[in-house]
């Protein structure tokens, strides 16, 4: 049996599932400190599916954490940056392009050293211990004790960002080393940016996995705790205390994981709505589509794996404007709906409000709602239809139309047809379908790198080699050896670069690696 949970800005989902089977489900508010509510919805699921704790083999979490830390530039250590490339690239210091209030936030300690290489592997200058030697004294002096190393194509050869880490830790063996070839992907700032990003989260990487542990043992649970990644696959707890920044967007693509399960669905659009906003992404072959160029978090620039999803401010929450014109979001009363929403007695008008005076869901008291025009609610919501309709239709990248899966809390504000979408499902368990997601997530390993084919390595040892490393990758991550199989093969070729370059990602996935799942029968016994 799993447990999967899912932190959202509004409610806290949770479900026990036994094989493919959903025992129970839970939805609770989220609360302020975040791990405290993630308690209340293991209690109540296990009051609720009265499953014996020890039946549990695992445990996946999604969690907003760290995305928040980033976005209010809370809770972040302070953090060196070493980028290995001098005489090249001294025109653009590292963080160059970071916002004002997360550069205060990290007070970075920055340092530019020889190293790096071409596109093809061939150095450009060579390493010189004693400046790594003289920035560990610094380090040292400072108390700084996270740092980020990056180097010039280090996706094509890593063996500089490795020697550095080893000549650091040697010197400051208590460090938390973050190398960007195991983050981000070719395009030296904006994989810099990943990996300062993972760095200044490595400290509270290591409280939230405290905290979620100590949550497991509250409750009386003692199974492997996982966390979601933004790739729709899964990390075991000491691999996030490394790599924070994989939990980046892990929600939105749990949803899409979960609607894919539920419906049963490998291509199709999904729509995510909660409590606050509206996220809407498409899966191509049961995975989320990755987003292929830069992606913006809290105003940094990075190029590390992340869905593509179009997100709005609209959600069971979303309050209701009437003047000058009628406006849906994107302020939203979030957790607190239950206190301000008209239909729980508050003086607030929100989407919610609208589906239950349209009859489109029966939440809270109707009576409370009675009073609205039908032409404000009819309105509102053909509005919110067409918001969404218009969200899908931005998704697709053919002529061909896109079935859509509608889930979350947030759901019942959309009818059963929307402008330009040949059907829409709305599959049992649709509200918990993030939490589903993470229960059900797979472990993975990707490989993004350029190759430089030529006569002694063909194009079919280049292609041999990354599907070997994602494997290798995927295993190291927690993946039953026996299960994992390559699920994707992307080959570029790069005219822009000097000789026969070609860039190859590939992704390869496989089961958790956790004892036997219990059956159905003895989940019933």
């Amino acid at each position: 049996m799993r447990v999967g949970i899912d932190v959202g800005g509004t409610h806290t989902d949770a479900v026990l599932m036994a094989e493919t089977t959903v025992v129970a489900e839970i939805k609770t508010a989220t609360t302020l400190d975040v791990t405290s509510g993630v308690v209340t919805a293991l209690e109540r699921l296990l009051a609720t599916s009265g499953a014996e704790r020890g039946h549990i083999t695992a445990v996946m979490i999604g969690t907003t954490h760290f995305t928040n830390a980033l976005v209010t530039g809370r809770r972040l250590a302070r953090t060196a940056v070493v980028r290995l490339a001098l005489p090249a690239t001294a025109a653009l210091p590292p963080l160059v392009d970071w916002p004002d209030r997360l550069i205060r936030a990290i007070n970075p300690s920055i340092h530019m050293c020889d190293g790096g290489h071409e596109f093809d592997g061939r150095p450009i200058s060579p390493l010189k211990p004693d400046q790594l030697k003289r920035i560990a004294a610094e380090l040292s002096a400072h108390e700084i004790d996270t740092v980020a190393i990056s180097s010039v194509f280090s996706p094509v050869n890593a063996e500089l960002e490795e020697r550095a880490a080893d000549i650091l830790l040697a010197e400051l063996p208590h460090l938390h080393v973050s190398m960007s070839h195991q983050i981000g992907r070719v395009g030296l700032l904006e994989r810099e940016n990943a990996t300062v990003v993972n760095a200044c989260l490595r400290d509270l990487a290591d409280e939230i996995v405290d905290a979620f542990a100590e949550a497991l043992r509250a409750v009386g649970i003692h199974a492997p705790l996982y966390l979601s990644q933004n790739d729709g696959t899964l990390m075991d707890a000491e691999y996030t205390r490394r790599y924070p920044v994989r939990t980046f967007a892990s929600g939105p693509t749990n949803s899409m994981r979960g609607a894919a399960f539920l419906a049963d669905l490998a291509d199709c659009a999904v729509v995510d709505i909660g409590g606050t906003t509206t996220d809407v992404g498409v899966l191509s072959g049961g995975y989320p589509r990755q987003a292929t160029g830069e992606v913006d978090i809290g105003g940094v620039r990075t190029n590390f794996r992340m869905p593509d999803v179009l997100s709005i401010g609209l959600g069971g929450g979303s309050r209701v404007a009437t003047t000058p014109r009628l406006e849906i979001g994107p302020d939203s009363v979030g957790y607190e709906l239950t206190d301000h929403a008209l239909v729980f007695g508050g003086q607030v008008l929100t989407a919610t409000d609208l589906a239950v005076a349209a009859s489109m869901a029966d939440i809270g008291d109707p009576s409370l709602v009675r009073h609205l025009s039908k032409d404000l609610v009819r309105n509102g919501v053909a509005w919110m239809a067409g918001r969404v309709g218009e969200l899908v239709d931005q998704m697709r990248v053919s002529a061909q139309p896109l079935p859509v899966i509608v889930v979350g809390g947030g759901s019942v504000l959309m009818p059963d047809h929307l402008p330009g979408v040949p059907a829409v499902h709305r599959p049992a368990h649709h509200a918990v379908a993030n939490a589903i997601g993470a229960a059900t997530g797979q472990i993975g390993g990707d490989v993004d790198r350029l190759f430089a084919i030529t006569a002694a390595r063909t194009r079919e040892d280049v292609l041999d080699q990354a599907r070997a490393e994602a494997v290798e990758r995927a295993v190291s991550a927690g993946a039953d050896p026996d299960t994992v199989e390559v699920v994707d093969i992307d080959e570029v070729h790069v005219a822009y670069l000097p000789g026969n370059a070609v860039r190859v990602r590939v992704k390869a996935v496989g089961e958790l690696r956790v004892g036997r799942a219990a059956t159905i029968e003895e989940v019933k016994a």
